[in-house]
């Protein structure tokens, strides 16, 4: 009778992604690498552009990006669900309007402007979020809708016109820098006070827990315990009205309400929070590389623009490198699959063979 005798083995289950040091699993990651490559990029435009590292330049590079700071907060957080917000620069457009025909032609105190803009943010958000949360429509449909039906009311509620009799300290608030010639805006202290709250929701909470289950399998996050169609919905407002504030900042800061204001940001938005390393199909993002991937953006657009480039040159160098980080993600990806096949084969094939050579009769 033959007998078949398996070689012992002393190998255990082994984490690949916990085999490593706790510096190379924080330290090699994509957020990190966008980080790297930020510093990367003010450093040799600081040697090689005159006038980049002046405090002026700076103090702008802050003002210009200060609404797609604040808007990248919750859009990362909606993406990583696997959804998308499409229809934040045209809520950005809306706030600013109420803004200018609520003080100007209303009459009303620039406060209470704003305090309604915001609630316009807040009823602009949880109507995509209804959709998408509870009628069970696809976010990207429902927010290419809406883009063009917040902006169409925006224009339609002031067409060609431009409201800019505003309280010039509240202009000057929106412009006040930290201190006498400081690059830093006091505005740059709301953003980090945001950005500190949204990363407690998203990395420290149960929560933003549920937000990566539902963007890892929402079916699963339901059966777990997850509201998902609460959080979408939640993450939605959050979304509508985080971008009017960045419109009432927008207003402030240039003086002027417009319809057409912030037309096309949602790209830049989108594009920013997925150079900095959420998976545009959910589960995966960080807040700290949403952050760099805004700021390096920046440093880019600043650079070409003292160069005296085009925007046309500009935009094509970011779409680029937006192309080339989803790539880069996906062959990685890629590579590391086969080499844990491989690596999976090379310790089975011994095995095999031991097995093989204890065969008796």
């Amino acid at each position: 009778m033959s007998t078949l005798t398996q070689a012992p083995t002393t190998e255990g289950r082994t984490y690949p992604s916990y085999s490593r040091s706790l510096a190379r699993r924080v330290l090699a990651t994509r957020e990190f690498a966008v980080i790297g490559l930020f510093v990367l990029v003010y450093v040799f435009s600081t040697a090689t552009i005159d006038n980049f590292s002046s405090p002026l330049t700076l103090y702008y590079l802050f003002l210009d990006n200060i609404p797609i700071l604040l808007i990248a907060l919750p859009m990362a957080a909606v993406i990583v669900t696997g959804e998308i917000d499409l229809s934040v620069a045209s809520i950005v457009g809306l706030s600013s309007c109420l803004v200018g025909l609520l003080h100007v032609d209303a009459g009303l105190s620039m406060g209470a402007a704003i305090g309604l803009a915001l609630l316009a943010g807040v009823v602009a958000g949880a109507f995509n979020g209804f959709l998408v949360a509870y009628v069970g429509l696809p976010s990207l449909a429902v927010t290419i809708g809406t883009l063009a039906l917040y902006r169409g009311i925006a224009e339609g509620l002031l067409g060609t016109q431009a409201k800019t009799d505003f309280p010039q300290e509240w202009k000057d608030l929106a412009t006040a820098q930290l201190g006498n010639a400081s690059p830093y805006p006091v505005v740059l202290l709301l953003v980090a006070v945001l950005a500190v709250l949204f990363a407690w929701m998203l990395h420290f909470s149960s929560f933003g827990r549920g937000i990566f289950e539902i963007g890892l399998n929402d079916e699963a996050a339901h059966f777990t315990g997850v509201n998902v169609a609460r959080t979408k919905l939640t993450l939605f407002v959050l979304s509508g009205v985080v971008s009017a504030l960045a419109g009432v900042y927008y207003t402030l800061r240039y003086g002027s309400a417009r319809g057409d204001n912030a037309t096309g940001m949602e790209l830049q938005v989108i594009a920013a929070v997925l150079l900095g390393g959420v998976s545009i199909f959910g589960g995966r993002g960080a807040l700290h590389g949403v952050l760099a991937g805004v700021l390096l953006i920046g440093v880019i657009r600043s650079a070409m623009t003292l160069e005296g480039l085009t925007v046309n040159v500009t935009n094509i160098v970011i779409g680029a490198l937006l192309v080339a980080s989803v790539i880069s993600t996906s062959l990685l990806a890629w590579f590391a699959t086969v080499r844990a096949r491989r690596a999976s084969g090379s310790r089975s094939g011994p095995t095999t063979a031991a097995g093989k050579r204890s065969l008796s009769n």
